[in-house]
């Protein structure tokens, strides 16, 4: 077995290990291009990964593109973060960016956003150690085009389509007895809806949001072995939010946000996505329940027009479903039009 053979397990075994989920048994449940579900911008993920009910900049896209709907302004939003630097892999990075313009004569706002993975170099040699020269970039990207229109004045739907690529090895690379492409590509769409009540009681008015979002509805993804092809990483994510206070230098906001992948996987056979929609949801009613991740998070702006941001979130997964606990804080500082 050459390195490149190596190379390519090990890579997809990290891959595997920074974004697994487990069923209740503790085996692996892992999808294709899992850089998809990375939140793309700080403010949320300082509020403990809850954006679904909030979803009112350019990062919609990412969160619950319906959020566009209710957007007015012309907004470019970028992320560059390094990944994993903790584990010393310096050349890892994440880079977002998203952009939205309200259209009077589409009656809606129209997005685009670019997620980009670069998984760093990938160096090759012989089975005597010796560099073969055949050393490559591993990188994964996908392009998204949405659109968001208000049905009523308080309820906004959205629809993302998106292109998905993933370079992760060189083509023709030879697997075993087997020779194939290191790269797939997919496409999926993402359904998104938003309710802002602007009618009824005063604790509810303008006050209350329910968002939902339906994303990375496509076909699965295909590398070397078109009867292994990963699914892609399907997920429902619901989320609360409410405006706690509203002053006129004091606001106050409280989330709440529960996901979970719609992915039905044994071994090397997956359903596809329109199946394991429904497929996913077993092991009874705790089984369900171990599968969501949830989280919290709160939003205190403070000034007018708003000026410091204080946020703090805490996100909770289930011991047998990657047993991630963790709190969120963040702070941010908004100057004339720039804000972060």
């Amino acid at each position: 077995m050459t390195n490149l053979k190596l190379a390519k397990i090990i890579f997809l075994c990290l891959i595997i290990i920074i974004t697994t989920h487990f069923n209740t048994k503790g085996q692996a449940v892992s999808t294709g291009v899992p850089f998809l579900l990375i939140g793309p911008n700080s403010r949320f993920a300082g509020m403990g990964e809850t954006g679904t009910a909030i979803a009112d900049d350019a990062s919609a896209m990412h969160w619950n593109p319906a959020g566009l709907a209710f957007q007015d302004m012309t907004e470019i939003n970028l992320t560059h973060s390094p990944w994993l630097a903790g584990l010393g892999m310096s050349d890892l990075f994440y880079d977002y960016l998203a952009a939205k313009k309200h259209i009077k004569s589409l009656n809606g706002t129209i997005g685009a956003s670019l997620t980009y993975l670069n998984i760093g170099e990938v160096i090759t040699t012989d089975e005597f150690g010796n560099r073969t020269g055949q050393d490559y970039k591993a990188y994964e990207f996908a392009f998204a085009v949405g659109y968001a229109t208000k049905l009523s004045p308080g309820f906004g739907v959205g629809i993302n389509t998106r292109f998905i690529y993933s370079r992760l090895s060189p083509n023709d690379v030879k697997v075993g007895s087997e020779t194939g492409s290191g790269t797939g590509y997919s496409v999926a769409f993402d359904l998104a809806g938003l309710y802002k009540p602007t009618t009824g009681p005063k604790l509810i008015k303008d006050k209350l949001s329910f968002g939902f979002n339906l994303s990375n509805l496509g076909p699965k993804i295909t590398y070397v072995d078109a009867d292994q092809a990963d699914p892609l990483p399907t997920q429902i994510r619901i989320g609360l939010g409410y405006k706690l206070l509203k002053t006129e230098n004091n606001d106050l906001t409280i989330t709440a946000d529960f996901s979970k992948l719609l992915v039905n996987r044994t071994g090397d056979s997956s359903d596809p996505f329109y199946k394991a929609m429904f497929t996913s949801w077993k092991g009874g009613i705790s089984g369900i329940a171990k599968s969501i991740q949830s989280s919290i998070g709160a939003e205190y702006w403070y000034g007018n027009p708003k000026l410091i941001a204080l946020r703090a979130g805490f996100f909770y997964e289930d011991p047998s479903n990657g047993n991630r606990k963790y709190i969120t804080l963040g702070v941010g500082i908004r100057y004339s039009l720039y804000g972060f």
